[in-house]
């Protein structure tokens, strides 16, 4: 099935001056941002409502976007099932080749209406292994999507706080357990709380900046994200709190970052960062080498932590920090996503570590 959407000529212009002319498919109007890049075949739903590229022009590198549509998005148990979020949460789309035509059996409506239902500008036919080369050579470049030449200032997503756009704004109680899990929600996706939820655990979801000192719990998570964690010192300092109190904590992709500030480690902006469903880790207590999706631009320096920390996983490709655990044996996190959906799924045993604990 296909649907069809006007096409209107669209440029991304790179903040070096490089121009990438192609097609508009989404919605049109012109935007700037982040331009990243993702690796994954497939996921494409899940990736364009993933909180973590807020603000961030998404190139997908495989060739073909498209071709099996949208699921429903109707209801609030719709995004629930199928997205990451309640929302698109990207600045824009990039795509070499877009297919109209789609077929899956749980698709709604192709991705080009759903995205312009979201008022997410999007552009077909760039050369996206020539831009993600690029962009892999230069590191993270601004950039902005120009439909029909209406020209928009450059924006860098990386100077506000933008976890207190995307986290929720009042707490919410899900699920009964027999434990207590209080999420800080930094931009958390479904598919933690899913994970989560299905350990017979009580959570309670609660905003960026909620005062872990007015809830009693067994366990801290803190979710994903986007940004720089040093924009969220509320954050920090709850995370603080709560190992003082020697409460088990699990950090993952950006809790992971903040629970290395809470320790009293540095954090550091990466040239191009982590975005792929294939980044090889290895556990530095067992030897053994997972693979992973990750998405983030932030790294731990690892050369700044305390001497009762120590790296749990480390990045074969570039030996940067993948996780950090307490000599306690109370704390522990994650820069990549143990929670990948669509994949892959070597490392939710975590999940099973972290209850444990409680």
């Amino acid at each position: 099935m296909g649907g069809f959407i006007e096409s209107v000529s669209a440029q991304l212009i790179l903040e070096d001056g490089t121009v990438f002319s192609g097609t508009s498919f989404g919605y049109p109007r012109s935007i700037s941002g982040e331009v990243v890049f993702s690796t994954g075949m497939a996921g494409y739903p899940e990736a364009l409502t993933d909180p973590s590229f807020f603000g961030q022009i998404l190139v997908f590198t495989f060739p073909l976007v498209g071709n099996y549509g949208m699921p429903a998005s109707d209801t609030p148990t719709d995004w629930q099932r199928h997205f990451e979020s309640q929302r698109g949460q990207v600045s824009g789309v990039i795509v070499e080749n877009y297919s109209d035509y789609y077929s899956h059996h749980e698709a709604a409506i192709s991705l080009a209406q759903w995205l312009y239902n979201q008022k997410i500008p999007a552009i077909t036919g760039i050369d996206t292994r020539s831009l993600t080369q690029k962009i892999r050579e230069s590191g993270a470049m601004l950039g902005k999507i120009v439909i029909n030449g209406h020209d928009v200032p450059l924006y860098d997503p990386n100077r506000e706080n933008l976890v207190k756009r995307v986290s929720i704004p009042d707490v919410q109680r899900l699920g009964k357990g027999k434990k207590r899990v209080l999420v800080l929600d930094c931009g958390s996706k479904q598919s933690i709380l899913d994970e989560m939820l299905s350990r017979d655990l009580e959570l309670i979801r609660a905003p960026w900046n909620y005062p872990v000192s007015d809830e009693r719990f067994d366990g801290l998570l803190i979710s994903s994200g986007p940004g720089d964690p040093k924009l969220c010192p509320q954050t920090v300092q709850q995370i603080t709190v709560a190992m003082e109190r020697d409460i088990p904590t699990f950090g993952i992709c950006l809790g992971h970052q903040m629970m290395a500030l809470a320790a009293g480690a540095d954090t550091y902006k990466m040239k191009y960062g982590h975005r792929s469903q294939n980044q090889p880790v290895i556990d530095t207590v067992s030897g053994k080498a997972y693979i992973t999706s990750q998405n983030h631009g932030f790294a731990v320096d690892m050369k700044t932590l305390p001497a009762d920390w120590s790296p749990l996983f480390t990045n074969l490709n570039d030996q940067t920090c993948e996780g950090l655990m307490h000599k306690s044996g109370k704390f522990f996190s994650t820069q990549f996503h143990p929670e990948a959906s669509p994949g892959p799924v070597d490392t939710r045993y975590l999940f099973d570590r972290f209850v444990g604990m409680l």
